[in-house]
């Protein structure tokens, strides 16, 4: 499978992206296609404008399809990854007549079988193989878990977030890092853990404070759960050697316990 010409698509129908969705209804099956769209712009998909169609322009100059299957094609023999079909969008952009708006650089959403990345015209080279090694560590631990998707909980969110993102560091360099790796100090962080992930780390996926402490939501810091996921893992790493396949399969409770026993060794000095 590998990358699918959206491309294609979006010469034929780029003002009509729910339109463009009934494409994917094999791939989310029971769902209808505005339901497909607005599940995937919440996680960045465009909606039609001028400057969304310069970014899909961008994107066929740069032959960024092209390039995202050479990453796929090398990822997957490294990892020994699944044969999953990944589509590429242009990434939303929202313009307010009062307000700046942060320009939006790249998106994406991992499923056990199906990838997809929402990209600007902004990303370099390197960027853009951080992002894609990001989603597709997902999709090889996903792969690799016996755990249904369906029964994930907030711990398995929070450390399948950070072993992607360590991902990154090990094959990417640190200069590619998301921003929220260091959006707090190990203090901050583990006051917070305290506060906010420690009570409630069995929370499945489908319940609501779920997304809230993983993502963030009103007085609950701005994506806590990924931030708290990556220094887990980085501090599980500091202290035992790397592997890509093995991280596919650890348990994420035992990320969180070795955690637990450093913090208590730290304390007794």
């Amino acid at each position: 499978m590998g990358i699918i010409r959206t491309d294609k698509w979006l010469e034929e129908e780029f003002d009509r992206p729910a339109k463009i969705c009934e494409k994917l209804l094999p791939a989310f099956k029971g769902l209808s296609a505005p339901k497909i769209y607005n599940q995937l712009t919440d996680f960045g998909m465009y909606r039609a404008s001028r400057m969304t169609k310069e970014i899909f322009n961008s994107m066929k100059e740069n032959l960024v399809w092209e390039e995202v299957d050479s990453f796929f094609q090398e990822y997957k023999r490294r990892w020994g990854g699944p044969d999953i079909p990944i589509y590429l969008f242009p990434i939303g952009q929202e313009r307010s007549f009062f307000f700046r708006q942060e320009e939006k650089v790249k998106g994406g959403v991992s499923y056990p079988d199906k990838m997809f990345l929402f990209l600007s015209n902004r990303l370099t080279s390197r960027e853009l193989e951080a992002l894609f090694v990001h989603e597709y560590h997902h999709i090889c631990r996903l792969n690799k878990q016996t755990k249904r998707f369906e029964d994930y909980t907030l711990l398995d969110s929070i450390i399948i977030e950070g072993l992607a993102e360590y991902a990154v560091l090990v094959h990417c360099g640190r200069n590619y890092l998301a921003d929220w790796c260091t959006m707090y100090t190990d203090a901050e962080l583990e006051n917070l853990w305290d506060r906010y992930l420690h009570d409630h780390l069995d929370l499945k996926k489908s319940d609501r404070k779920h997304d809230d402490l993983l993502f963030g939501s009103g007085r609950i810091p701005k994506l806590l759960g990924y931030a708290a996921g990556f220094k887990i893992v980085e501090n599980y790493y500091k202290v035992n050697s790397y592997s890509t396949k093995v991280s596919f399969t650890m348990p994420a409770r035992k990320y969180i316990s070795a955690e637990h026993n450093s913090t208590k060794k730290s304390r007794k000095k």
